[in-house]
């Protein structure tokens, strides 16, 4: 029991993490070339984007970013932009 426990723990601890990492996340993919948190650069803001992008399904945004379908081509895991939208959608 004790095992399970520690694992689940570790887990959350591991989630954490990611959401805390995001904005470092976001720099190393690349997205800060033309997205900023609270202004208009050549795309939209992060903050703007969350707003847009509540109701939809994170797995359809990943999906969108890899293929670059409604946005340039995400050169970044599928991994990484699982976390990426979850972070956004956290703002």
């Amino acid at each position: 029991m004790k095992s399970k426990l520690a694992i689940a723990f570790a887990a959350a601890l591991l989630t954490m993490g990611v959401a805390q990492a995001s904005p470092e996340l976001a720099d190393k993919s690349g997205c800060n070339k033309c997205h900023a948190m609270d202004t208009k650069k050549m795309g939209p803001s992060y903050k703007d984007m969350a707003k847009k992008i509540q109701a939809t399904p994170d797995a359809d945004i990943v999906k969108k970013l890899a293929t670059g379908t409604g946005h340039p081509k995400a050169s970044a895991s599928e991994a990484d932009l699982t976390a990426l939208v979850k972070w956004m959608k956290s703002l």
